[in-house]
């Protein structure tokens, strides 16, 4: 993994720039971020326990907002109370932004759950000195999300560049780079996958153009039509902004499946109900070929 951004306390840039975290995600560059605090500060404020705790955490999903914001989205995460217990069954989408403003959203996964705060602090809770809460939204639902920022000892960003371009096509699945026959020569040897899709969220003519990157799972190549189909990774859909910001309806979670002819269909889940439903759509793609 590179370093390619610091940030002091208050956001300011220690070290790196933003330009190179842009550049790094774009090509296809896998996220981590490292943060420093201590346990009676962002735990427990009834610890005495002082001790300084530095935590690494992966982005499975990143957002590229208007080819200069990027932000990364935890996809996997379970809510916990460290060091050894986990919280009540839900998701823990921390969202994490290039200046160290955050977000989390928790869809509950048992609608009979004990809700819970989805870490130590709660808000309005002033026991949290370095926690500044910017708005909440449906803190009652199964659902809550919340914006706000937690001013860490450290802060740093980290990109494994793993990834290569191979193909890209627009919308229609005409060909823009690289070579189809590579794509297909790389997945049928086995080797990783990741998806780069153009404009995955899509409100109005306000929106900014954006790309969303998540590697692949499962995939499938049609011989005769010569058409690769993959399913992703979870990902979360937020509607893209700057900074990126969860509110009440503009984010759900699900999967996609893509293809090479620019076709998508994305498995949606409500966050408030988990029903779930089928959205099709189309979006220009760029593929990626782990270089392992």
């Amino acid at each position: 993994m590179t370093s390619v951004l610091r940030l002091t306390t208050d956001g300011s840039v220690l070290a790196g720039s933003h330009e190179a975290l842009v550049r790094t995600i774009r090509q296809g560059g896998d996220l981590r971020i490292r943060t420093e605090f201590r346990v009676d500060e962002h735990l427990d404020p009834e610890s005495r326990d002082h001790q300084l705790v530095v935590e690494v955490s992966d982005f499975p999903v990143t957002y590229v907002v208007a080819e200069r914001w990027v932000a990364g989205i935890m996809t996997l995460r379970q809510p916990v109370f460290l060091p050894d217990h986990f919280g009540p069954p839900s998701m823990s989408f921390f969202l994490y932004n290039q200046d160290g403003g955050q977000a989390i959203a928790r869809p509950s996964l048992d609608r009979a759950a004990r809700r819970a705060a989805p870490t130590g602090f709660t808000a309005g809770d002033e026991r949290f000195a370095k926690l500044r809460r910017f708005d909440s939204w449906d803190v009652d639902s199964h659902a809550p999300s919340s914006n706000f920022r937690y001013d860490f000892d450290g802060y740093e960003f980290f990109v494994e560049h793993r990834w290569s371009s191979v193909y890209s096509h627009d919308a229609q699945g005409t060909r823009l780079t690289g070579s189809l026959d590579e794509l297909v020569e790389a997945a049928s040897c086995g080797r990783p996958l990741k998806v780069g899709v153009k404009d995955l969220v899509q409100t109005d003519s306000a929106t900014p153009p954006h790309w969303v990157f998540v590697e692949l799972g499962p995939n499938y190549y049609y011989t005769e039509s010569r058409r690769l189909v993959a399913q992703t990774r979870p990902l979360v859909r937020v509607t893209p902004a700057i900074p990126l910001r969860y509110e009440t309806g503009n984010w759900d979670f699900g999967w996609l499946i893509v293809s090479t002819d620019g076709d998508a269909q994305y498995l949606r889940y409500d966050p408030a109900t988990l029903a779930v439903d089928e959205v099709p759509s189309r979006h220009a793609l760029e593929w990626f070929v782990d270089r392992a």
